[in-house]
């Protein structure tokens, strides 16, 4: 007999578990399904490892020139292994905060292979055998996988996703190329980087980050350039051999170069897992091989909802807490407490508010549109910029390069978007999302103090640029 459940979460990583302890806190009975540990992707091989190994090495990295701030060092080295120790055990704590809320939520972990079957049925496969539950809502949060690209010798051992580079313990990375220059690629460039690795980017698209604002993908680029990453972006991978360890023969310019490395990291983007999810007896509808849901995050079958990167191009573990959220308040008929995007008054244009954050060397954190999509919408805008070389923070901490720019509806002054590139970056965008959804003018913006010295100076300074745009204008 199969036990039954309000709701059913199946996978346990943002989403999953922000989901499982929002619903909890309205009082649902609440169990979570995860075949491999709690925290999902995100938290035990994507945003937390990754984030600590940014940590690590960019001390690493502080340590090389900390002449320059009086600091003496005789000897500076790294041990990959215990960078490795470091990170697993944040990622342990992590997971071990996230459980003691499971269980003081009285949320039930489930392990094991979840299958769906009619009639809102999960059947779940351990080492035990099978299992059965009943629930009145599903959540399906099951994430994304690394993808790979069908080129020759793409299975050579020494070919690594991002998952197997994350587990690596010993140091074989003195030469390693990147195959794929977004987010995860330039973060992973970031860190083999800071710990003296010879780098290699190799990009399909005509710059870096996709789809990101192009002015802030070729000042990453610049960046990137000037640390000693080599980056071809425009390239065309043919195949990988083994040659001297590996080589990756790539079609560029119009001519064939080799590349050749000790390791090759294929971060080409990630594919929604659904493997073995459905069963033959439920039917859901797909569109561009993730899952298609409706506007309130429904599947096709109804009370199934589903979340996060198994449905989303847009794969970031903090949309799919989001997403969780929204779904979860929905099912219990709360209204909701957060917004994925915004329409401000007067405006017919639709505001994404979802902050996009790169932590590489600047980070990178945008929200909100550019000022060439807000003309593509026929929107009339200003800007307002800022150049962090001027900044008495950046300057103390001897990290002046990269700006700040802001992006305003210029009838309203309503803020539309921004665009930061500087240390702390990731911090500091959180303010414009607020300032975007509760649709905050340039006038109210300026009226906040902002302390001195700190980055988010160059904020204030970017707006007075604007607000100065606006009265040449009138």
């Amino acid at each position: 007999m199969a036990i039954k459940y309000d709701l059913i979460i199946i996978g346990a990583g943002p989403g999953g578990y922000t989901a499982a302890l929002k619903a909890a806190g309205f009082g649902m009975k609440v169990a979570v399904i995860e075949k491999e540990k709690l925290g999902g992707v995100c938290l035990n091989r994507g945003c937390i490892p990754t984030k600590a190994l940014l940590h690590a090495s960019s001390i690493f990295s502080m340590l090389q020139t900390c002449d320059d701030f009086g600091v003496s060092t005789d000897f500076i080295s790294f041990d990959f292994g215990k960078i490795q120790d470091y990170k697993k055990r944040a990622v342990k704590k992590y997971r071990d905060e996230i459980h003691h809320l499971f269980e003081k939520n009285h949320i039930d972990l489930i392990t094991g292979t979840a299958t769906i079957r009619r009639n809102k049925t999960v059947e779940v496969r351990s080492v035990d055998g099978k299992d059965y539950y009943e629930a009145d809502y599903i959540i399906i949060a099951t994430g994304a996988k690394p993808s790979s690209i069908p080129v020759p010798g793409a299975d050579l051992p020494g070919v690594l996703n991002s998952d197997r580079l994350l587990a690596a313990t010993n140091w074989n990375f003195d030469r390693l190329t990147i195959i794929g220059g977004g987010v995860i690629g330039v973060e992973f460039a970031t860190i083999f980087n800071s710990l003296c690795s010879k780098v290699t980017i190799i990009e399909k698209g005509s710059h870096l980050l996709g789809p990101m604002d192009e002015v802030v993908a070729k000042e990453l680029e610049k960046e990137l350039r000037e640390k000693g990453i080599t980056i071809y972006c425009g390239a065309k991978v043919k195949e990988i051999t083994e040659e001297e360890g590996l080589a990756c023969h790539i079609q560029y310019e119009g001519q064939e170069l080799s590349i050749k490395s000790g390791q090759i990291l294929m971060s080409v983007g990630r594919t929604p897992c659904m493997d073995e999810l459905f069963g033959a007896d439920v039917r859901f509808e797909m569109k561009d091989n993730r899952l298609a849901v409706d506007s309130e995050f429904m599947t096709s079958e109804s009370g199934i909802y589903a979340i996060g990167d198994v449905i989303a191009p847009i794969q970031l573990a903090h949309v799919a807490a989001a997403q969780g959220t929204y779904v979860v308040e929905k099912i219990a008929g709360k209204s909701h407490s957060i917004r994925l995007s915004v329409v401000p008054n007067g405006m017919f244009a639709r505001l994404p508010i979802v902050p996009n954050c790169i932590y590489t060397d600047p980070e990178i954190a945008t929200v909100g549109i550019t000022e060439e999509t807000a003309k593509a919408l026929g929107m009339k805008v200003r800007c307002g910029k800022y150049s962090m070389d001027g900044n008495g923070k950046s300057i103390i901490s001897r990290e002046e390069n990269g700006f700040i720019r802001l992006v305003f509806e210029a009838y309203s002054n309503n803020i539309v978007g921004a665009q930061i590139v500087c240390p702390r970056a990731t911090d500091m965008i959180g303010e414009m999302a607020t300032a975007i959804a509760n649709g905050l003018t340039a006038q109210q913006l300026s009226m906040a103090m902002r302390a001195h010295p700190t980055y988010s100076e160059g904020i204030a300074a970017a707006i007075e640029d604007a607000m100065r745009e606006g009265e040449d204008q009138d």
